[in-house]
């Protein structure tokens, strides 16, 4: 074991946290946006509108991969802009891999956020209203502070998702070393290559942060229990 550790690279773990962590912020804007506007607002289409923002959770990630190589690819009108212009591809680069764990994070931020916009009182946001406060201060006052539980619970689901995120980020970023192997990929090139006890210390250590998150989750999820009195009931 020791000498595994000696050997054992860091990288993937380390560039498996960036890409989470800014696919996670990414999907938290995207995602308490367009919960506001489907729970909020009489949008036309807002329930269509929704059912597709929750498509990469119920399509293959083949779909969603290629999804993103015919939209951004370098042979689309956008992916061809961009190298034209800024000798950027999102191709073969760890940002590839951020839009594809941001899209299949996306549904968990937006269901969690719905949940709790839906579960917060109606009346306390209109008594906020009687005091002369915008919407966007009812907004950041009332509704974000009584959401934020729900909001937070669907954000690290989404976080936990986006350390897992395999199939889109390959087809997307592939699994070059130190520059898009990310632990995921890296677990799959060490079976491949009869690295089992490679593949079995970074299948823990992703096993065992992913309990931490779901244990958290479940904890802001879990309705909230008054303590009992001391006080004795009159007689």
């Amino acid at each position: 074991m020791s000498l595994l550790l000696e050997h054992f690279d860091a990288e993937p773990l380390a560039l498996t946290l960036r890409v989470a962590t800014v696919a996670t912020v990414l999907a938290l804007l995207l995602g308490v946006s367009l919960a506001w506007l489907v729970t909020r607002t009489r949008l036309p289409g807002r329930r269509l509108l929704e059912a597709v923002c929750m498509l990469p959770l119920v399509l293959p990630p083949t779909v969603l991969g290629y999804g993103i190589l015919v939209l951004m690819g370098r042979r689309s009108a956008l992916g061809a802009w961009l190298r034209e212009h800024f000798d950027y591809t999102l191709i073969f680069n760890w940002h590839g891999a951020v839009v594809a764990s941001a899209l299949v994070a996306l549904p968990l931020v937006l269901k969690g956020a719905s949940t709790a916009f839906d579960q917060v009182d109606r009346e306390l946001e209109a008594a906020a209203r009687t005091l002369r406060q915008t919407e966007w201060g009812v907004f950041l006052r009332v509704t974000l502070p009584l959401a934020w539980p729900g909001i937070l619970a669907g954000t690290l689901l989404a976080f936990a998702r986006a350390m897992g995120e395999f199939g889109a980020s390959l087809m997307v970023a592939g699994s070059i070393p130190g520059q898009t192997q990310t632990a995921s990929m890296a677990i799959y090139d060490a079976v491949q290559a009869g690295r089992d006890d490679v593949a079995l210390l970074l299948a823990a250590v992703i096993s065992t942060m992913s309990v931490a998150i779901l244990l958290a989750s479940n904890h802001l999820l879990s309705p909230r229990r008054p303590y009992p009195s001391s006080r004795r009931p009159a007689a």
